[in-house]
């Protein structure tokens, strides 16, 4: 007899596959689905594949979502207007959702409560670290919730990340999430930007990378990007300039909404607006770094 999985997962990208992988490590039945049925591949023996999300929230009381953004959050667990096949539709009063993607925080707090009028509870738990620290289970982890909701998911957490920071009430993770990724995105184009003036001006790369590393200009970028993905040209970091243009976004307009002036933050959302749109859908973010690489 086939033990009903208690633990669904929709969203087996580059971020959701190894994190799910790491949960199955972990002892935890799964159910899991994707839109693109070639992320599937070698999970059938390991876990569970419903034949819709509906199917899905049948089969568990806690389901984790991995997707690009709120709005696809919200299909996925609503499913389409009059469609019936979405997550909600089988998922039972009591149960747990926790969001993983890196969604609107605004949008969460909405989210929570439509999901609070039918008995479910959610946290939003977005990661950092990137696709090396989502297969080694060392991802950072930023929870927003219930205190009582954000500890039913602690054990599911500690098998995906080593350090886990609840942040307050729902929503604060995916603000967090947001603004830490501003960071990452206005250190990255100071970096590329310096990089790029000083090649011109006579500079190594590599050098000027080393110097960074031993001043007070170190960052993310110059510690683990300069090197690795932009100065080797490989781009492949697996974080797209698309999703890094959209959490920008999402701090600049959080800032707006609270009222909170944000110049620098509107300038990187146009930057990376700009970026993403000359870049293409499936560039990784570090090609923002790639024509001063070129030159």
């Amino acid at each position: 007899m086939t033990v009903t999985p208690r633990i669904g997962v929709v969203g087996l990208g580059n971020m959701g596959r190894p994190m799910a992988e790491n949960l199955l490590k972990g002892g935890f039945a799964l159910a899991v689905a994707d839109v693109d049925p070639r992320r599937l591949a070698g999970l059938g023996v390991k876990a569970l594949l419903p034949a819709s999300l509906a199917v899905l929230g049948e089969m568990s009381e806690i389901v984790i979502t991995m997707l690009p953004d709120g709005k696809i959050v919200r299909k996925a667990l609503l499913g389409a207007d009059g469609s019936n096949d979405g997550v909600l539709d089988g998922l039972q009063p009591g149960s747990l959702v926790i969001d993983m993607s890196s969604s609107a925080p605004v949008g969460t707090r909405e989210l929570g409560a439509e999901l609070a009028a039918r008995g479910i509870a959610l946290v939003d738990a977005p990661v950092s670290g990137g696709v090396k620290r989502a297969i080694d289970g060392t991802l950072a982890i930023m929870v927003g919730g219930a205190d009582a909701d954000i500890e039913r998911a602690r054990p599911l957490l500690a098998a995906m990340g080593r350090d886990i920071f609840p942040t307050g009430p729902l929503g604060s993770g995916h603000a967090m999430k947001a603004l830490n990724n501003y960071v990452s995105a206005a250190g990255l184009t100071a970096a590329v930007e310096a990089l790029a003036v000083g090649e011109k001006f006579g500079l190594d790369p590599n050098v000027m990378t080393d110097v960074l590393n031993a001043s007070s200009g170190r960052n993310n970028t110059t510690e683990n990007k300069l090197r690795q993905f932009i100065l080797s040209k490989t781009f492949a970091s697996g974080f797209s300039a698309a999703l890094m243009a959209k959490d920008v976004r999402t701090a600049d307009e959080l800032g707006a909404a609270i009222g909170v002036a944000t110049p620098l933050a509107e300038a990187c959302a146009v930057l990376w607006g700009e970026a993403a749109a000359r870049l293409g859908p499936t560039a990784d973010h570090t090609e923002y770094g790639r024509e001063g690489s070129d030159q």
